[in-house]
């Protein structure tokens, strides 16, 4: 997938004039890019719009004027797309009782390593590759960075709809699945061709 460049950066003067509407269309595009398994897991598949959306937020946030603070958020963030033939997201566990999130978080030790977390196409698993220093032995971030490689054959199984996907976690504390279908699977399909 293409990766994000700085002459594509808006500055903050710019940016704020557009920014009420960029983010509508990125609300949107996310809406299609969502995928929940199960009642606390959400995965957000990021694209080349959903990344230089979030560098341009983070210029506004962090006032970035500087080309080299800027080029450094541009590499940090364009970690996050996909290589050719990947889907890459961000996985976010919602909890919602502030007052149990230790309690609850510490559930979801271990749902980063070994085949937890795949994508199972037709007969297949796709493990999910985590991002490194997202947790260790007794801590586990709410947010999580993943990517899901397919071959040529898994890829275009997926994007003509030949084969049932579905996205699974499959840890002793958490055991769900969610099919890929629809908006969100023509949405997905896409990123294989960016």
């Amino acid at each position: 997938m293409k990766k994000v460049v700085l002459s594509e950066i808006k500055d903050i003067a710019q940016y704020e004039k557009e920014r009420d509407e960029f983010r509508r269309r990125i609300i949107e595009l996310k809406k299609r890019r969502r995928v929940p398994v199960g009642p606390q897991v959400t995965f957000v598949f990021e694209n080349h719009a959903t990344v230089l959306f979030q560098i341009q937020e983070m210029m506004r946030a962090e006032r970035l004027v500087q080309d080299e603070a800027i080029k450094h958020e541009i590499d940090v963030y364009n970690q996050l797309l996909p290589e050719q033939n990947e889907l890459a997201a961000t996985m976010l566990i919602e909890l919602q009782d502030s007052g149990r999130i230790r309690e609850e978080i510490n559930k979801f030790l271990g749902v980063n390593r070994g085949e937890a977390i795949y994508f199972h196409i037709g007969e297949e698993r796709l493990p999910g590759i985590f991002a490194a220093g997202q947790s260790d032995e007794t801590r586990i971030s709410a947010v999580q960075y993943v990517r899901f490689s397919f071959n040529d054959e898994q890829r275009a199984a997926f994007t003509r709809g030949e084969q049932e996907a579905r996205l699974v976690i499959n840890h002793p504390s958490y055991n769900y699945s969610t099919l890929i279908e629809g908006q969100a699977r023509s949405e997905l399909a896409r990123d294989f061709e960016a």
